[in-house]
């Protein structure tokens, strides 16, 4: 009779990777960086501006973000306050994990165009 030899096969270990290290590298390898930055963009909208409810459309392209409005009204105000929206949304892009900043095809917001 053969004498089944037993292998031990040993798999080697890196070093562990903590589940946001391992969601970022998936973002990055599975290049979902530039969409799931455009939906970070959408939501700090809402939650600076709060106009959130009144917006029809959202755009974003090349540093501008494009939205259009339902209320001429709210329109009108925020079109006042464009420096500040941009530094709040940009400074909540800044503290959130899932946008990449380093992403050269959509980043930080440059431009607020109200329609």
């Amino acid at each position: 009779m053969a004498e089944h030899k037993k292998r031990n096969y040993f798999i080697r270990r890196k070093e562990a990777l903590t589940m946001e290290e391992v969601i970022e590298e998936y973002i990055k390898s599975a290049k979902l960086a530039s969409g799931l930055n455009t939906q970070r963009i959408f939501a700090a909208w809402d939650a600076c501006s709060g106009a959130g409810p009144f917006t029809l459309k959202r755009y974003f392209r090349s540093g501008t973000l494009y939205i259009t409005l339902n209320s001429s009204v709210i329109r009108n105000q925020l079109s006042f306050q464009k420096t500040e929206l941009i530094e709040k949304m940009n400074a909540t892009l800044a503290g959130d994990r899932l946008f990449t900043a380093d992403n050269r095809t959509v980043g930080y917001i440059q431009e607020l165009v109200l329609k």
